[in-house]
């Protein structure tokens, strides 16, 4: 049977003046935005309707922007969404635990800025980034990363086929895209970020989310998410918890979700929240598919 997946970007996806369409159009979204200043403590909508391209990238900002864009997109739909299966892209799997019911709105929010706050102080304990290899299989790009000795280099966003972005430690990010390029990748390319996402250098933001996650509570959901950490569907609440935690150290695997999505009857994909980044990759992992 054919069946509707949602889909939750996740950061870099932010732009000045996100939301500001739901915001002037819908009730549902003013409440929901307002109610969003008040938990955060600060004025997020003055952030993402006129702020900076500069104010938008610091984590703080990023994650909570992205999270309630894409939260408050999938609850202005109203009746219409009847989701038979969701997934996000690292931060945009806690807009799909909202979407499906998992998290409440007010929890989730919360959880997101716990982990941004934690993300950041991880990434200002030491400096470290990423980059995106083009061009090379998985294979060969983790063959790579394993052979680099000079410190912590590892495989953290499977985002589709030919395009995977590595993580660690600067140096060791520099000596891997000499290789990869070596190796024959089109590109390896260092982003700008504030740090290694999805590596064993967010060990101490895990340690820190630990506690918040553990004191949320997490309920069964409406239809199964498709985790990053796995890439299968769950919805038992405890394994949900501990999927979300992994997540922080652990890759992404986004091309595999997709698949896995389509595998059990996925056969469209709507993108829900700023951009359209997750439709670019499903067309490269799953070019049959119905975009929206």
């Amino acid at each position: 049977m054919s069946k509707k997946a949602y889909i939750f970007p996740g950061q870099g996806a932010q732009f000045v003046g996100m939301g500001k369409d739901l915001y002037d159009q819908y009730e549902i979204a003013r409440t929901l935005f307002n109610q969003a200043n008040t938990i955060l403590g600060f004025n997020i909508t003055e952030e993402m309707f006129n702020g900076t391209d500069e104010g938008l990238r610091q984590t703080r900002i990023t994650q909570p922007a992205i999270f309630l864009h894409s939260v408050i997109a999938a609850k202005c739909l109203g009746e219409d969404f009847q989701p038979k299966m969701v997934a996000g892209h690292s931060l945009g799997e806690f807009s799909a635990l909202v979407a499906n019911g998992t998290l409440d709105f007010e929890d989730g929010l919360k959880l997101v800025y716990s982990r941004a706050m934690a993300m950041q102080e991880a990434c200002e304990l030491k400096p470290s980034t990423m980059a995106a290899v083009l061009g090379l299989d998985d294979q060969k790009v983790e063959e790579i990363c394993a052979s680099i000795t000079s410190g912590v280099v590892v495989p953290a966003n499977y985002n589709c086929p030919g395009q995977l972005v590595i993580s660690g430690d600067i140096d060791a990010i520099n000596e891997a895209c000499e290789m990869l390029k070596a190796a024959g990748a089109k590109r390896a390319l260092v982003l700008q970020v504030g740090g290694a996402f999805h590596s064993p250098l967010m060990k101490p933001a895990e340690d820190k989310l630990a506690t918040a996650i553990e004191n949320t509570n997490f309920k069964t959901p409406l239809c199964p998410v498709y985790q990053n950490v796995s890439a299968e569907p769950e919805s038992d609440p405890a394994a949900i918890k501990r999927n979300l935690l992994k997540q922080l150290t652990a890759p992404v695997k986004w091309t595999q979700c997709v698949q896995s999505m389509v595998r059990d009857g996925a056969n469209s994909f709507t993108e829900l929240g700023p951009g359209k980044v997750l439709q670019g990759l499903v067309k490269k992992i799953a070019p049959t598919s119905e975009l929206n």
